[in-house]
């Protein structure tokens, strides 16, 4: 699929690559957890947030990582104007079109990527909507009762979590990239308040994800 725009799945994989891809400099660097916050001058919660790809912390957040990592140039080409001609050169005066860049952007399946970006997307997606509705919330709980009256006992742990999770509206417990986090999103009641329409438009999303999306746009 070509694509000049960024969807809500698409967003969400291109974070979490960004996310690993820091994370596995840091480590080839030699670099800990606790000096690499030092030295960016943000918190270890704040860099877990940056390796897992969480877009709540600020681009700053994001570019102090990447400066001392040694990739903030990548950053930099987008923010000058490095890639566009200079305004008297002869291919600023041009008239032939500029030449059309494609990225391809795709999960990894094996390794669960595709899975995580899907559950990661319904999820941020369903926090947004009861942000703004409580009634869904409210929704959401009483489906979290009825499945701990009648659902599997196994899953009665996560369940009750949950409970606490709609009661105080700590979303991040559900978002973030911890084994808990999966556990918690595979048996949530937050989705089930996702309109329809909302669920299948994520899932046709992943499903271009999967086979592939390029990104196109002008060098």
């Amino acid at each position: 699929m070509n694509t000049s725009g960024i969807s809500a799945v698409l967003e969400r994989q291109l974070l979490l690559q960004l996310g690993d891809r820091l994370k596995r400099l840091r480590k080839a660097q030699g670099l800990g957890t606790v000096e690499m916050a030092a030295s960016a001058g943000i918190s270890r919660n704040t860099l877990r947030a940056v390796e897992t790809g969480d877009p709540s912390p600020s681009i700053g957040a994001y570019l102090r990582v990447m400066s001392l990592l040694g990739v903030s140039g990548e950053l930099a080409l987008l923010a000058g104007d490095t890639l566009q001609p200079p305004p008297d050169s002869e291919a600023a005066r041009s008239r032939r079109a500029m030449p059309l860049v494609k990225v391809r952007v795709s999960a990894d399946e094996a390794r669960h990527a595709l899975q995580d970006t899907r559950s990661l997307a319904l999820h941020e997606e369903a926090v947004r909507l009861v942000k703004t509705d409580p009634a869904l919330v409210l929704q959401a709980q009483d489906t979290t009762k009825r499945w701990l009256a009648t659902g599997d006992p196994r899953s009665a742990s996560l369940w009750r979590e949950w409970q606490n999770i709609l009661g105080v509206g700590s979303w991040r417990k559900a978002l973030a990239r911890t084994r808990r986090a999966q556990q918690l999103r595979q048996a949530s009641p937050l989705v089930t308040v996702l309109p329809e329409e909302v669920r299948r438009r994520i899932l046709n999303q992943v499903n271009e994800l999967k086979k592939g999306v390029d990104i196109t746009g002008f060098a």
